[in-house]
């Protein structure tokens, strides 16, 4: 739900700035599909190898995997869902010829590097102790 309302603001946002000339055309157009289709492409393959249980209960509800996901997407990237989001909006951005658009996506990256700093030690020790575990009882 949330995510609905941040796509929703961030298209709402760059409907009320200017468009950037170079942009508001074929290149716009054809870069912005290219994004989203690399993007699109992170987010349902990292969702379809995580589930629905993994992509939003997860780690944070003591509900684990049998182990960590390594095969595409996340041999690609750590993080395919955030990246590929981020992906999404520069290409809406380029869609939309937005050169507001393009500007806050650094506060997107910002506010997912942050996201990751503090996940992804948290889902490595997850892991960890999970394997541990499973070494002392075999």
């Amino acid at each position: 739900m949330m995510g609905c309302v941040r796509d929703w603001r961030f298209n709402e946002m760059m409907a009320s700035q200017p468009k950037l000339d170079m942009l508001d055309g074929s290149l716009g157009a054809t870069l912005g599909v290219l994004f989203i289709v690399m993007g699109s492409t992170l987010v349902l393959t990292s969702f379809w190898a995580l589930g629905f249980t993994g992509t939003f209960l997860g780690d944070y509800f003591g509900i684990y995997l049998e182990e960590r996901v390594t095969g595409f997407p996340f041999n690609v990237t750590d993080n395919p869902m955030y990246w590929g989001t981020t992906m999404n909006f520069v290409g809406f951005a380029f869609w939309n010829a937005s050169p507001a658009g393009l500007m806050m996506i650094s506060l997107i990256v910002l506010i997912y590097k942050i996201i990751i700093y503090f996940e992804e030690p948290f889902t490595a020790m997850i892991y960890r102790e999970k394997a541990e575990r499973g070494k002392k009882s075999a």
